[in-house]
């Protein structure tokens, strides 16, 4: 199953960071942040786009009375502040580091056209990650109006081993060490904090996962 919910099969950071291409890697430099840090916020200039090296970054913005809504949490190699290029002028969502390592390669709105103008196969990767985040907009919106609650947690979940997780070798279980707080979760699937509290312990009731504050445990019966 082609990943829905992250684009790790488009590493961009090894092909687009400017250190890769001579002419710009004098003049580059990473930039650091720890975990809370903002990368931008909402309605700021959009003229940067940026690349994770290391660590990870929450998308979101904040609604009408405040509440803030997670887009997705993006990992190394992952591209955001993409609309700087497609010829957004302001932030419409903000960037914020979770992680307490977090490096980021910017990249101005010129020198991508430069990079994008003169090298092919960067241009391919930034238009196949576009590509693959409408795909997964238009993907979450049918989950949103035409799966119930659980069903959308159930596909999440499955994503989530495809992203984070690996087979236990002793007993066979798949465990996910993962990002996500039960409130981005809820976010991510249109829900509330509450209720994905009381379906993880459905599902945990059902023998299907056991959790804690870091990871899922999908249990090898119901695998």
């Amino acid at each position: 199953m082609q990943s829905l919910w992250f684009f790790d099969d488009v590493n961009l950071f090894k092909v687009l960071c400017p250190h890769k291409f001579k002419a710009y890697k004098k003049e580059h430099d990473f930039c650091a942040f720890r975990k809370n840090d903002y990368i931008y916020f909402e309605l700021d200039s959009a003229n940067k786009l940026y690349l994770i090296e290391k660590g990870k970054v929450k998308i979101g913005y904040y609604s009408e009375d405040g509440e803030e809504i997670v887009k997705a949490i993006l990992t190394k190699g992952e591209l955001f502040g993409e609309k700087a290029i497609l010829g957004d002028e302001k932030r419409d969502e903000f960037a914020q580091s979770i992680d307490n390592s977090t490096s980021i390669c910017s990249i101005g709105v010129d020198t991508m056209h430069n990079l994008m103008r003169d090298n092919q196969t960067f241009s391919f990767k930034v238009y196949k990650f576009i590509g693959l985040k409408f795909k997964k907009l238009e993907r979450r919106l049918q989950l949103l109006l035409f799966k119930d609650t659980k069903t959308r947690l159930m596909e999440f979940l499955n994503e989530l081993c495809l992203d984070f997780g690996y087979d236990c070798e002793k007993t066979g279980d798949h465990i996910i060490n993962h990002p996500y707080t039960q409130k981005d979760i809820a976010s991510l699937i249109g829900t509330s904090r509450p209720t994905i509290n009381i379906l993880l312990n459905e599902l945990k009731e059902e023998n299907y996962l056991d959790f804690n504050r870091k990871e899922i445990r999908i249990l090898k019966k119901s695998a």
